[in-house]
């Protein structure tokens, strides 16, 4: 997995994993890349610094306390997140593996969709070339 750092027309910046640099492009010319923060589907790779690991130091653990209301700020943005995706996606629970195959593969109508998988499971979709990302939330219980 390739972490790029993601720059959308409007120039919000954020972050997301593709399985190599191919998949990304791949995405990105069939327009599958959206902004996380406003939508817009053009989006390009920003500039990355390469990750070197040096001399270990121990994290600030001080850090969200110098800052405020972080975690009421990052709290409310999961939430918004949460009510964006319940609102503009399919909750397929359990099938979400088969259903995101059988979309990939044509045997579906693709649409937005999001469930449960298990991490092999999804690192066997990825694998595959399938997008898939964890969302940073657990799903409700949706009724039978």
């Amino acid at each position: 997995m390739i972490r790029f750092n993601l720059r959308c027309d409007n120039g919000h910046h954020f972050f997301s994993w593709f399985a190599s640099n191919e998949t990304f492009e791949r995405l990105q010319s069939a327009d599958r890349i959206e902004c996380t923060v406003c939508g817009v589907k053009k989006v390009e790779k920003a500039l990355m610094a390469p990750a070197v690991s040096g001399a270990r130091e121990k994290p600030d653990e001080s850090a969200v306390e110098k800052t405020p209301g972080i975690e009421a700020e990052i709290a409310r943005r999961i939430a918004a997140y949460r009510r964006h995706v319940e609102e503009n996606s399919d909750y397929v629970g359990m099938n979400f593996v088969a259903e995101a195959r059988a979309m990939h593969q044509g045997e579906a109508p693709e649409r937005p969709i999001y469930g449960e998988a298990r991490i092999a499971e999804a690192k066997a979709l990825v694998s595959e070339g399938i997008p898939v990302a964890p969302l940073p939330f657990v799903p409700k219980a949706q009724p039978n």
